[in-house]
């Protein structure tokens, strides 16, 4: 994918933004658990409503998952995914793509999946960058909350 902007064309985009959605899907999912209810770890599950399924703990299969996907993309796929998040979030506009991204690059460390995971609007951020690039995640079949 090559998108003209103003001051020539936008690098490409090494992740597609399928597996971008895909990383959105699972930033709400992680992002609708609620902080644990404190239950007694010798509750019944039936008698609890199975209340802990949504359950924010550390650890959690969500975010094993994600921090799972997150390490298996290579080097320039995370530096896409932190220059979406940075470019979602209004810390530069389209064409400022390139230096966003030599940015991203020279921070990227093996920390990538803890920081993106430390992002509250992570979805939110990764989806408008996205759009801003002309891409949504409704083009895409992928099982949403």
């Amino acid at each position: 994918m090559t998108k003209r902007i103003e001051d020539g064309p936008l690098d490409v985009l090494t992740i597609s933004p399928e597996q971008v959605c895909f990383v959105v899907v699972k930033a709400r999912e992680l992002n609708a658990k609620d902080e644990s209810s404190g239950t007694n770890d010798g509750s019944n599950a039936s008698d609890d409503k199975v209340i802990s399924v949504l359950e924010d703990r550390p650890g959690g299969a969500v975010e094993a998952e994600l921090r799972g996907l997150v390490a298996a993309l290579s080097s320039d796929e995370q530096i896409d995914l932190v220059t979406l998040t940075w470019l979602g979030r209004g810390d530069a506009a389209v064409d400022g793509w390139n230096e966003l991204r030599a940015e991203a690059r020279r921070a990227h460390n093996n920390g990538t999946a803890s920081y993106l995971l430390g992002n509250p609007l992570l979805a939110d951020h990764l989806e408008e960058g996205l759009s801003l690039l002309g891409f949504s995640c409704a083009e895409f079949e992928i099982n949403r909350l």
